[in-house]
């Protein structure tokens, strides 16, 4: 597919969770966070999931109690993308 259509999935699924899959053969999944014309931003599912999306304490400068997410969103290039699938976030 080309890559105006993978920027154009990406731009209308933010917020949605994906599973992403490059030229190289590496697998992402996470949430959408953000686009831009070059790379999809994705916030990692997996790992540590702690204060993930709910509320609770999320350190660091500036932070206390409240709703987000702590962690750092994921830049994948757009022009790699291989395979991109909206899955259901459970």
């Amino acid at each position: 597919m080309s890559y105006n259509h993978y920027y154009h999935q990406c731009s209308t699924g933010i917020g949605k969770c994906v599973r992403i899959r490059t030229k190289d053969g590496n697998i992402h999944t996470g949430i959408i966070d953000r686009v831009t014309r070059n790379k999809v931003y994705i916030r990692p599912l997996g790992g540590n999931r702690r204060n993930y999306g709910g509320f609770g304490y999320y350190g660091g400068y500036g932070r206390g109690w409240g709703w987000g997410w702590a962690g750092v969103a994921i830049g994948v290039s757009i022009g790699l993308i291989a395979a991109l699938a909206f899955i259901p976030f459970f």
